[in-house]
């Protein structure tokens, strides 16, 4: 039975079906699943999957964006009967993610967020046009892992290496590994301003991030 319902699980991802998602948490919870199970034998296998095809370009940004959803309202529908058994979900780690100030690009950055929380990350969004003080004073107060930027525009990346010169002023630098993203990113900006990673999208930034946390 459970077999069954992992697969059907994993393809309502694959189809970017919340509806389907949502009935099936509701159906695994009656039948006494562990939400745990649920959620790593079931759909982060569709996660993935969509992932892997996103990589090689056989799926597109909006099977993405609809496969996050509903692997979002699956998670959020399992929630209670996590709570109720007391199994937390084993986190990988924190990220604070945000776009930085004066940039107010949002599709990217959320999908990030979305793809990072699927993939069992605890994920603190904190918008677009995040200052440097907000990031920083958010990834102290939760003791994140990871603080992740996106920037859309060339004006605004310069604000991502505003984040690491703070943190080196601060003496905190070495507490957290720093991701940046966004159109204009490349290697070479990576390694000028001193981050930890980058990804060109959003399931790239997701391995980076998991590599982060072993490195």
């Amino acid at each position: 039975m459970s077999t069954e319902l992992f697969q059907l699980m994993a393809a309502s991802i694959i189809d970017g079906d919340a509806e389907v998602a949502v009935e099936l948490a509701k159906q695994s919870v009656a039948a006494g699943v562990d939400p745990l199970e649920a959620i790593t034998k079931g759909y982060v296998i569709g996660v993935n999957q969509v992932g892997e095809a996103f990589s090689c370009g056989d799926a597109f940004l909006p099977e993405l964006v609809m496969a996050g959803e509903a692997m979002k309202s699956a998670v959020a529908a399992l929630e209670p009967e996590m709570v109720r058994r007391g199994s937390e979900r084993q986190m990988l780690g924190k990220v604070v993610l945000a776009t930085v100030e004066g940039d107010i690009h949002e599709i990217g950055k959320s999908l990030v967020g979305t793809m990072l929380s699927a993939s069992g990350f605890q994920v603190y969004d904190l918008g677009v046009d995040v200052a440097v003080n907000k990031i920083i004073g958010k990834a102290i107060e939760v003791n994140a892992n990871i603080i992740a930027m996106s920037a859309l525009l060339t004006t605004t990346m310069v604000k991502q290496r505003e984040v690491i010169e703070e943190l080196e002023k601060e003496s905190l630098r070495g507490k957290f590994k720093i991701l940046v993203g966004g159109a204009p990113v490349t290697r070479d900006w990576v390694q000028k301003i001193g981050a930890d990673g980058y990804s060109e999208d959003a399931i790239g930034a997701v391995n980076v991030a998991k590599s982060l946390m072993s490195a």
